[in-house]
């Protein structure tokens, strides 16, 4: 399998998440990073009308997640440490995660991810992952070859 595959693999299997069936997202999966983006909705929000914190850290925890997989073809990765800084507080417009590993060794991926606001940076991540034991392979949204890729 090409690392083209691989990466519209990874997209697939995150888009087929079920907890993504409640965000609507879009991603694109590149050597060592990502992107995803959704568009703001009031379900989003906490009590005084901005969105809740859950909503940047997952974004951000997702971005880094696939950025490290990107580079593992094999097994699924897995967070071990995440740390999320929230900057400013938004209630509208489209929310974006760009996510990168900035290290990566024999045993775990370092990323940094960075949340933008129609432009505007909004909140900023770090995390470690590491290689799970569960193969790609067995999952069956990542197993099933992407619409319209070759043979």
């Amino acid at each position: 399998m090409t690392m083209e595959e691989h990466h519209r693999r990874l997209e697939q299997m995150y888009l087929s998440a079920p907890i993504n069936d409640y965000y609507r997202p879009s991603i694109q999966v590149a050597d060592g990073e990502a992107e995803i983006s959704i568009e703001l909705a009031p379900k989003y929000f906490h009590a005084a009308g901005a969105v809740h914190g859950s909503v940047y850290f997952k974004m951000l925890d997702d971005v880094c997640f696939f950025a490290a997989n990107s580079r593992e073809r094999e097994v699924f990765v897995l967070t071990t440490a995440f740390t999320t800084y929230l900057t400013r507080p938004i209630s509208q417009g489209r929310l974006s995660a760009v996510g990168r590993v900035v290290n990566q060794n024999r045993s775990q991926f370092i990323c940094e991810a960075v949340a933008y606001n129609d432009g505007k940076e909004v909140a900023r991540g770090n995390g470690v992952f590491v290689r799970s034991k569960v193969a790609l392979e067995g999952i069956p949204s990542y197993a099933r070859r992407p619409t319209g890729a070759p043979e």
